[in-house]
């Protein structure tokens, strides 16, 4: 394994109602390597989520770097951090979020589509994402004909699109049942295994944090 993200001194804090400032994140560091699956877990409203959202380059940090493949991300403007989500990064929520208008394959070629790549040069891809997520045969339905699973894995295909270096997941399986939930734990860590994908998930499933090479626990903006 080699590194991938590096992560020192991280604070975040928000304004509050009465004129003072919350502090989110009060000093995180670690790093995680390529292939590797983080699994960060607490309790609610401790920073899980704003952790998440400064590794993907959401947001920025009050002080502090992330570092990604060597180069610090928050050195980059607005215009070069949209580029650096749409092809470094892939996100996938507790709710797919997927556009209902749209087929099981044009919401995975969608990041794609965002970076200017046309459809059918997308294609390939998105159809050889959606058969190594056993969805091939789905490839032509939209959101509302899918479970909540098929979802979900349409979600992980669309995340993998332009071939990230690394997958953010929030809660990727809060909203499945447990079947459901440990197939979708078997394809994390198929990807992690097969193509070295690396992983940070934030999540309250012990069982999902189980299959985690490495646990985070965040406890008051720090790490335990």
């Amino acid at each position: 394994m080699s590194l991938l993200l590096e992560v020192k001194d991280l604070k975040k804090s928000y304004p509050t109602g009465t004129g003072g400032r919350l502090e989110v994140l009060r000093g995180l560091s670690f790093t995680v390597q390529r292939g590797e699956v983080v699994a960060v877990v607490g309790e609610s409203g401790t920073g899980k989520s704003t952790l998440l959202h400064l590794l993907g380059a959401l947001d920025r940090p009050d002080k502090g770097t992330v570092r990604y493949e060597g180069h610090d991300i928050f050195e980059k403007d607005d215009d070069e951090l949209a580029a650096f989500r749409n092809r470094s990064v892939g996100f996938v929520f507790q709710f797919h979020h997927l556009l209902p208008e749209f087929t099981a394959l044009e919401n995975v070629a969608m990041p794609a589509l965002i970076r200017g790549v046309d459809l059918e040069a997308a294609r390939p891809r998105a159809e050889a994402l959606l058969q190594q997520l056993g969805l091939e045969e789905r490839a032509t339905h939209r959101p509302s004909e899918l479970s909540g699973g098929e979802q979900q894995r349409v979600a992980v295909a669309r995340a993998l699109m332009n071939e990230p270096g690394l997958v953010l997941a929030d809660e990727p399986t809060g909203n499945l049942d447990i079947k459901t939930a440990e197939a979708l734990h078997k394809e994390i860590l198929r990807l992690s295994h097969s193509i070295e994908q690396t992983f940070v998930i934030v999540t309250h499933n012990p069982a999902l944090a189980e299959i985690a090479d490495r646990v985070l626990h965040i406890e008051n903006g720090l790490l335990l």
